[in-house]
């Protein structure tokens, strides 16, 4: 079976700096094959550019198999591009046609400072979960998982919630620009589990009040946020998130 290939027109954010203005540039790529992802596709283009002596194109990239969370670039007005459940790095140009044109850009959020062209800045991500602090509690040495008493249905919702690869979707998306569910996921995923109940209260209260600082946005239920999530984080880990931070106002504890 011959492989399909095709030609796109590529509507690409280039900014020089986080001071510099910046626009959208139109580039002309052929040959795409469809079994590219599209990552690959932008390292066509970047070589492209680069033999023809131009600059090439800044975007964050890693594993390149949907765990590290860096491909962070709004796909023709979808984070992470049209498949739900996808990283950008999993998304494969057989998803688009010959002679579309796909426009590409940088997270928006005034807490993630545009770096260079599609690369931002989603340092505010990681003191958030600083904020958050570590636990505390002697967990001695290590014993049999089935030893743990930790419930089934607990067990799995901490791993739901731990999921979460921080990668800004989320925010991203939302109208906002709220990180409400990557903050209630890290929250959720410890009260699910006896070894984060010690820094409960304390967790929730640092690391809702790194989020107001950062500038993120609040949460008003439009729920893009887990549309847009690569790995499906529910919205009930705003829910959890909620009565957290209502528990340790009004309990203290």
């Amino acid at each position: 079976m011959s492989t399909k290939t095709m030609t796109l027109t590529l509507q690409i954010w280039r900014q020089k700096n986080a001071s510099s203005p910046g626009s959208m540039q139109s580039y002309k790529l052929e040959g795409v094959s469809e079994h590219m992802s599209f990552l690959e596709m932008l390292d066509v283009l970047n070589a492209k550019l680069i033999k023809e002596g131009q600059d090439p194109v800044a975007f964050d990239h890693d594993c390149r198999e949907g765990i590290c969370g860096s491909c962070a670039m709004v796909i023709n007005g979808r984070p992470h591009g049209p498949r739900k459940g996808t990283t950008a790095c999993q998304l494969h140009m057989r998803t688009f046609k010959d002679g579309d044109t796909i426009a590409i850009e940088p997270w928006r959020a005034t807490a993630f400072p545009v770096i260079k062209d599609l690369s931002v800045d989603r340092g505010a991500l990681d003191r958030i979960v600083a904020a958050g602090g570590y636990v505390s509690i002697n967990t001695g040495s290590t014993v049999d998982a089935n030893a743990i008493p930790i419930g089934k249905k607990d067990a799995d919702e901490a791993m739901d919630y731990a999921a979460c690869i921080g990668c800004g979707a989320c925010v991203a998306a939302c109208p906002n620009a709220s990180a409400m569910l990557f903050t209630g996921a890290k929250v959720a995923h410890l009260v699910k589990l006896p070894q984060g109940q010690v820094e409960r209260r304390g967790r929730v209260l640092n690391m809702i009040g790194q989020h107001d600082r950062e500038g993120f946005g609040a949460c008003t239920n439009h729920r893009e946020c887990s549309e847009a999530c690569p790995k499906e984080i529910s919205f009930d880990a705003i829910e959890v998130l909620n009565r957290e931070f209502l528990r340790a106002q009004v309990t203290g504890d």
